[in-house]
């Protein structure tokens, strides 16, 4: 990243020196969010200057080999920032996961100690749980006593057919 330093202004060299490893592991989730976008912005300025710079140069050089040294410093730039994004983003998918695993592990032990904040555990932990009128279970039947042993019929034959293979 250093190679590209001499090509920086002074504001462009402050974003980067965010993005340094010390610095970045002493930031949490939104302020990595908040750096993460100010350097895509910065990739996506000098990314755009640079190929509108190219398409002048080739039209006026007549080739894109011709035209090539004259945007090096624009190119470098975008250069730059693009490899400061992958850091940054890569730091970002980092502290996601950790932060993920521990929403995970504070759920589970939740669980475990049947403190959710479903129904169940209000009823549990003796509160009153509010009535929906809706039926907690499924009844199992669809209303008509010929239907329900007909399904039942079916579903023997099918895992009969199963089991016999």
């Amino acid at each position: 990243m250093e190679e590209y330093f001499w090509v920086m202004k002074e504001q462009e060299l402050d974003l980067m020196r965010e993005i340094e490893p010390a610095r970045l592991a002493e930031l949490d989730e939104d302020a990595l969010l908040e750096v993460h976008r100010r350097v895509r912005r910065a990739r996506n300025k000098h990314v755009k200057n640079y190929r509108r710079a190219a398409r002048e140069n080739v039209s006026e050089m007549g080739g894109r080999g011709a035209a090539a040294p004259k945007g090096a410093k624009k190119r470098l730039r975008a250069e730059a920032f693009e490899e400061a994004l992958a850091l940054v983003s890569e730091r970002v998918a980092v502290v996601a996961h950790e932060a993920a695993e521990k929403l995970k592990a504070e759920r589970l032990a939740r669980a475990q100690e049947n403190r959710g904040s479903g129904p169940d555990a209000q009823a549990a932990a003796g509160g009153k749980v509010a009535d929906t009128g809706r039926a907690r279970k499924h009844a199992g039947t669809t209303g008509g006593v010929k239907r329900d042993a007909s399904s039942r019929s079916q579903g023997a034959q099918r895992q009969a057919k199963r089991d016999s293979r």
